[in-house]
């Protein structure tokens, strides 16, 4: 696929949709965002991208955004909120993208670039962990991903259209919130670390992860594959610390807890709010964070679609935390 596309990209209201649709539209591609509510993307619109109401949990509003689109990315996702109803997840992570193949093909798009994550492979035993490394996921999120990856492949088979499915390690960047109390903490000399901080965490910087759906998006050999995408560099959850900290100009944080204590207020807090349909406090997925190691290799993607990430962690920690600051955020 060469020259200008016609592409549909949903959840494109979101940090890594946004910036996908941007980035597509900034390189001359004719690109749609799917939205609920359009009156709250005027800023896609802006950019240059046509918004088309709908909803991924509304079949009948697929066709119409999928008229004369060549290349599908579905990035929308439900992310971790325990208040949430379990078939809420399952709706949005799994059924919707069989949903979304089934209507890409009738309306003929070529293909369908499907956004998972690197966690359904859950605690990494053996790091850094390839594409064929064990499924563990270890949450619901990752189950609904993970069933999501498998409703795909069986879409994808049914009505052949290409699927590509893309496995992102963390992102960051400008326009990112969900780490923004990480890098926050660390800046303000607030961040503490649960537990020895020697678990491994794999960031990528947003550029480098559009420019990698971009290629699977459009590189004949991605057709039917599944990537993992990540940064350059993998750290420890201690080396991240120390390197945000000398961005940031302060000295970390030496203080070092437990982390059982904090599990077991997580799983109490749950117990309590998730009935009540309010968000709990803390809960055991974001303790989770200090205990399971994520190191992953790109390897395959480096190799079939020419995947080069480019923006080293130091240069990406800056980044964000200059567009922290320009927020009033730091």
């Amino acid at each position: 696929m060469s020259g200008p596309r016609r592409c549909l990209v949903t959840g494109a209201t979101g940090f890594t949709g946004g910036h996908l649709a941007r980035s597509l539209a900034a390189r001359g591609d004719e690109v749609r965002a799917l939205v609920r509510d359009p009156a709250r993307a005027q800023d896609l619109r802006a950019a240059g991208v046509a918004l088309v109401s709908g909803d991924l949990r509304d079949r009948a509003s697929l066709a119409p955004a999928l008229a004369g689109v060549e290349v599908v990315y579905n990035i929308a996702a439900l992310y971790r909120a325990a208040s949430l109803p379990d078939q809420e997840y399952r709706t949005v992570n799994a059924d919707a993208v069989a949903w979304l193949i089934e209507a890409a093909a009738a309306a003929g798009a070529r293909r369908v670039v499907h956004c998972s994550t690197v966690g359904v492979h859950g605690d990494i035993e053996r790091p850094p962990a390839n594409e064929d490394a064990p499924l563990r996921p270890g949450d619901l999120y990752q189950e609904t991903k993970l069933e999501g990856e498998r409703l795909a492949r069986e879409a994808a088979a049914r009505t052949g259209l290409e699927v590509v499915i893309v496995r992102p390690t963390g992102i960051y960047g400008p326009g990112d919130r969900r780490l923004l109390k990480l890098f926050r903490g660390v800046a303000r000399r607030r961040f503490v670390i649960l537990g020895r901080g020697e678990i491994f965490y794999h960031l990528t910087y947003i550029d480098d992860l559009a420019e990698g759906f971009r290629l699977c998006g459009t590189h004949p050999a991605a057709a039917g594959r599944t990537y993992i995408l990540s940064g350059p560099e993998v750290t420890t959850l201690k080396e991240l610390v120390k390197v945000t900290a000398e961005v940031a100009g302060v000295a970390p944080l030496p203080i070092r807890l437990p982390v059982w204590p904090f599990w077991i207020a997580g799983a109490a807090c749950e117990a309590v709010c998730a009935p009540l349909g309010i968000e709990p406090p803390i809960y055991r997925r974001r303790v989770d964070f200090f205990t399971k190691s994520r190191a992953f290799d790109s390897t395959r993607a480096r190799q079939e679609i020419g995947y080069a990430p480019r923006v080293g962690l130091r240069e990406g920690i800056g980044r964000t935390l200059a567009w922290y600051k320009e927020q009033g955020w730091l």
